[in-house]
């Protein structure tokens, strides 16, 4: 079973086309409590350990590749690593998952320090903004800018539990393949962080999408499905440092 996990802001249709490439897979997507389909499914969490536990309760205790994009990916990093019994996760795949206690995303200063309002709607516009760009913001529709703000109170939460200093998880302990992916053309930290992860990580190889920003798995969905399937060919195997993966 191959388990894709959304990030901030995001929903599990987004990795639609990604899914239609991936048809000879058991694939499986959902929201995230709190976001689109599961936005009445409360309380929020308030913590990585419990963003872990949801996608725990949805693999169910079945062998599973998990592969999650931006938090998504954290969120899938800290579930591999989880020492349980019922963890069933057998390989890992992560695109430029946030990472912000690494001195490499915040020396800017604004990723971790940037204050945030009490006003959901404000932060989820504000958000939408910054990682897709004002003019794609401009161009939804009434409806569909109201649906991102109607998610702001999910992100809000998951912002406030990830912008800590202290390390949420070591991936020095990681025991399954790990396959850490980013994008040719993505900025400089998220670049730095996925490099970061492969050396840091047991088994773990880079992946790279040629031509992709951070939102591959909607530009790239190519790149992105065999981004997974690279993370499903791995299950089970501890295999030797290998070199890079381009892929388009």
């Amino acid at each position: 079973m191959v388990v894709l996990v959304h990030g901030s802001l995001d929903r599990s249709t987004s990795f639609a086309r990604v899914v239609r490439r991936l048809g000879d897979l058991h694939t499986v997507v959902f929201d995230r409590r709190g976001y689109h389909r599961s936005r009445d499914a409360l309380p929020l969490p308030t913590s990585l350990e419990g963003q872990i536990d949801d996608l725990l309760k949805v693999i169910d205790g079945r062998p599973a590749v998990a592969i999650g994009h931006s938090y998504g990916g954290t969120i899938a990093i800290g579930a591999a690593l989880r020492r349980d019994p019922a963890n069933s996760i057998i390989s890992l795949a992560a695109y430029e998952p946030p990472l912000p206690w690494l001195e490499l995303w915040t020396r800017d200063g604004t990723r971790r320090g940037e204050p945030m309002r009490n006003d959901p709607d404000f932060e989820a516009e504000r958000f939408f903004r910054r990682i897709v760009g004002d003019s794609a913001w401009d161009r939804l529709p009434p409806a569909a800018q109201a649906e991102r703000r109607a998610d702001g109170p999910a992100l809000v939460a998951e912002l406030n539990a990830i912008r800590v200093s202290d390390p949420q998880f070591d991936v020095s302990d990681m025991r399954i393949p790990a396959v850490f992916g980013r994008g040719g053309r993505s900025v400089p930290h998220h670049r730095e962080g996925v490099a970061w992860l492969v050396d840091h990580t047991p088994n773990a190889e880079l992946f790279e999408i040629s031509g992709a920003a951070h939102g591959a798995h909607l530009s790239h969905p190519d790149g992105f499905a065999d981004f997974a399937r690279r993370a499903a060919a791995r299950a089970g195997e501890v295999p030797a440092v290998t070199e890079p993966m381009q892929r388009g």
